[in-house]
């Protein structure tokens, strides 16, 4: 699986663990890998898969481990996003936009094989597909005044 694979569903998985209590994090994490496959129709009348998850054990391992290991960190992780994100605190962002750029700076702060501009351009296109009209340039401009502030 490639790491573009990986950090799509652990931004999958992120962005459906914030909805519950902390301590549930393992076990939203697991039930993400026996969710059923779903398809949505595309603007052209084809199918698209926007679901399935089809990885080896180890894969799965390592998708678990990232996620408790942001899931944890997301007070430090905010801390440094307030910090930056002049007007807009954590608490006021979308979700799908703060859980991306939670993945975002922890990758940039905890994963020494993603370099930063790498992280920074990844978490863009996931804003592009997940995001709203605003959220790739919103996400690139908080990533960015990180870069500059570490």
């Amino acid at each position: 699986m490639t790491r573009r694979e990986m950090r799509e569903h652990c931004f999958k998985i992120l962005f459906g663990v914030d909805f519950y209590p902390a301590e549930e994090t393992a076990g939203q994490a697991a039930q993400y890998f026996d969710s059923p496959e779903e398809d949505d129709a595309t603007a052209d009348g084809g199918l698209e898969i926007i679901h399935k998850v089809d990885m080896n054990e180890e894969d799965r391992t390592f998708l678990i481990s990232r996620v408790e290991g942001i899931a944890v960190k997301i007070p430090e992780l905010d801390e440094k996003i307030n910090a930056v994100a002049q007007g807009w605190k954590t608490r006021r962002m979308g979700k799908v936009e703060l859980t991306i750029l939670r993945q975002a700076l922890y990758e940039m702060l905890y994963d020494s094989e993603v370099p930063e501009k790498v992280a920074i351009n990844e978490a863009v296109n996931l804003a592009k597909k997940y995001g709203g009209n605003d959220a790739p340039a919103f996400i690139n401009g908080v990533l960015a005044k990180l870069v500059t502030t570490e």
